[in-house]
């Protein structure tokens, strides 16, 4: 029989022993800590959106990060999805606040995680407001990598409630696969902008590159998909992103069918193999079948 991961079989209460001080004040501290990076990310976004004085990112870095200024550049309505991920991370900030999750093993094991990735978005926004387009790669990358380690403890810890499966699942999902998109757009616009050591041509070959980009982007996806038990947030996260991509193509300024053709392809394989995989999870998890996927994740909530 399948037992806690060890991680969290560390972080369980001893019934027989009283909790120490020391650990009440450090848990204290992760809730307090996460509070204030996510006023901190909210003063960023602000200021990215334009507000405090700031400049519009889509029009910092001389344009760089622009809807037209790459193949692989969103339409702007693909950015109305930060006004959902600021939300989730709001209402998650406040929830993992309250007194009963205060010695959550879960929380414990992504609340720091949760803060870096607030950090780093706003270190993202206040680097390229102030035009250091080559240095937003290292922090967005750095972000990435942040999501992806909170993502895996996720889904390989205890499986959560109801509510936690959105705030906490859902919001930081959705976030990994935005930035997930996001990051293949930054790091082809440093390469092609004004400030990049060696510009990448627009024309000829680099079609075919963000093709190549694309089709990377989509197995990223389906592995996701596995990696998450078919979870949607991140699928959806994806397909908005990609979506958008194949806009701007088609309707945008730099247009290129070829590219735009492939991020449809790329939306409808993440979309439905996602699909495929939740379904076969579903089937599996039923009453009589074989029993549950990650029989770890199943019972750890019991104690069975």
């Amino acid at each position: 029989m399948s037992s806690t991961p060890d991680r969290y079989a560390s972080t369980q209460v001893d019934p027989g022993r009283r909790p120490g001080r020391t650990g009440r004040r450090s848990d204290l501290t992760r809730q307090m800590v996460v509070l204030v990076c996510l006023v901190l990310a909210l003063v960023g976004s602000a200021f990215g959106s334009g507000a405090f004085g700031g400049t519009g990112i889509q029009n910092a870095a001389s344009g760089a990060l622009g809807p037209d200024a790459t193949l692989l550049a969103p339409a702007r309505p693909a950015f109305a999805i930060w006004s959902v991920i600021y939300l989730g991370l709001l209402l998650y900030a406040v929830w993992q606040a309250l007194p009963r999750h205060r010695r959550d093993p879960r929380q414990r094991d992504t609340g720091y995680a949760a803060a870096v990735s607030m950090l780093l978005n706003a270190a993202w926004i206040l680097v390229a407001q102030a035009g250091w387009l080559p240095l937003t790669v290292p922090v967005i990358v750095a972000l990435l990598v942040t999501l992806i380690v909170l993502y895996r403890r996720l889904v390989t810890g205890p499986d959560p409630r109801a509510v936690e499966a959105v705030l906490v699942d859902g919001t930081f999902g959705l976030y990994l696969g935005w930035v997930s998109v996001a990051t293949t757009a930054n790091i082809t616009a440093a390469l092609a902008g004004p400030l990049a050591p060696v510009g990448v041509d627009l024309d000829g070959g680099a079609v075919w590159w963000a093709i190549l980009v694309l089709a990377v982007v989509a197995v990223v996806g389906a592995g996701l998909a596995l990696a998450g038990d078919g979870r949607v947030a991140p699928a959806l996260a994806l397909g908005w992103g990609l979506a958008w991509i194949a806009v701007s193509r088609l309707d945008g300024a730099l247009r290129s069918t070829p590219t735009a053709v492939t991020a449809i392809a790329a939306v409808v394989l993440i979309v439905g193999w996602t699909a495929i995989v939740r379904t076969l999870i579903s089937r599996r998890r039923r009453p009589g079948s074989t029993g549950p996927v990650n029989p770890t994740a199943a019972d750890s909530r019991t104690g069975r």
